[in-house]
């Protein structure tokens, strides 16, 4: 049976946002069953839960926002607690936005295993797709196709020479993701840098926290893998699938997708009862048709 979780002790992170340019302190509590994940403004006094339904901006990252308070460039923090089996997660903020660390999401998969992990023993339903949902157009597009776990064939495809066209395709395992997903860093081109500093992004991007690619050069030393660049793009989308709130059982097909995809497909699936259920993991038992926590509580607790 899958438990919902959550983790032993506290833990906390110091550092820049990439977009936002400022220092920011994250630190990570443990949540009741039921709770879900939730973002804490703490110099506002404003919590925001990590739903679709609360996420705007999608252009360069992730946002959430709620009551005029938002958190952003959440992805790569969603994409640790999913990926590490988490369910139920206060994230305190003291400012506006995650800190980006090294890039990537493996700061925060360390700093769980850190914490520590408390199955709850209260039974976690997951979210099994029973027909295909679509977003995008000819060019760039996702499709969730029915699946028995998670699998993901993503593709990119860049002018750059120094990226060019990516796949990867598998299922995604806690030990898979924490070894070949969570390390690979977000990426940037640097013929972009003056149009996003126009705009006030990037602000805190630096060859430290970024892989910066000018023309068939990558600038930022050597990467991590050799398809770092979309192994990356899945890390992504495993941060903004988590906004569904349940593990998802499915085959998640993406071309050139990016933020804003992810989420309309997210939207798109929930907004389409007929395409999903939730079930009970020890005997597939469909529990609810709206994935929420508190609509499904008494009857996850019923089903032991």
């Amino acid at each position: 049976m899958t438990w919902q979780r959550t983790i032993l002790r506290t833990a906390s992170a110091n550092g820049v946002g990439i977009h936002g340019g400022e220092r920011v302190a994250l630190r990570l509590r443990p949540a009741p069953p039921g709770t879900g994940v939730v973002f804490v403004r703490t110099d506002l006094g404003i919590a925001i839960p990590a739903r679709a339904e609360n996420a705007r901006d999608l252009a360069y990252a992730t946002t959430l926002r709620l009551r005029g308070a938002e958190a952003r460039t959440v992805e790569h923090v969603m994409a640790a607690v999913s990926g590490t089996g988490v369910t139920n997660l206060f994230i305190d903020l003291s400012g506006a936005e995650v800190p980006i660390l090294d890039g990537s999401a493996l700061p925060f998969v360390e700093m769980l295993h850190r914490a520590g992990f408390e199955d709850q023993k209260v039974s976690q339903p997951e979210l099994r797709v029973r027909r295909v949902v679509r977003v995008g157009d000819d060019e760039r597009w996702i499709e969730l196709r029915p699946g028995d776990e998670l699998e993901v064939d993503y593709r990119v495809s860049y002018d750059s020479p120094a990226v060019g066209r990516q796949r990867f395709a598998g299922a995604i395992t806690p030990q898979r993701f924490a070894a070949a997903i969570a390390p690979a860093r977000t990426f940037g081109f640097l013929e972009e840098v003056p149009v996003l500093r126009e705009r006030g992004l990037g602000l805190g991007g630096s060859l430290e926290n970024c892989i910066v690619v000018d023309q068939g050069r990558v600038l930022s030393g050597e990467l991590r893998f050799p398809d770092e660049f979309v192994r990356h793009k899945v890390l992504d989308l495993i941060g903004d699938l988590a906004l569904l709130e349940f593990p998802l059982l499915a085959h998640v097909v993406a071309h050139k997708a990016g933020h804003a995809l992810h989420v309309a497909a997210v939207s798109e699936l929930l907004a389409t009862p007929e395409a999903w259920e939730l079930v009970e993991p020890d005997r597939l038992a469909p529990l609810s048709v709206r994935p929420y926590p508190g609509e499904v509580e008494s009857e996850a607790a019923l089903a032991g």
